[in-house]
């Protein structure tokens, strides 16, 4: 398995995801304070797959 590195849009979305999560654990944000957890989860999957498939 080759690894690429993500493209710029993915490592901002993720790096988006990840300071939305920990911002959500210390100021209640209505939406996204009860799946902060699951949120962080999603920016490392996200960036996962950014460094896994090609093109993406």
């Amino acid at each position: 398995m080759k690894l690429t590195a993500p493209t710029e849009l993915v490592f901002l979305l993720s790096l988006l995801l990840i300071v939305l999560a920990v911002a959500a654990t210390y100021v209640a944000v209505p939406v996204v304070s009860s799946f902060a957890f699951e949120l962080a989860v999603f920016a490392f999957l996200v960036l996962t797959a950014g460094n896994l498939l090609e093109g993406l």
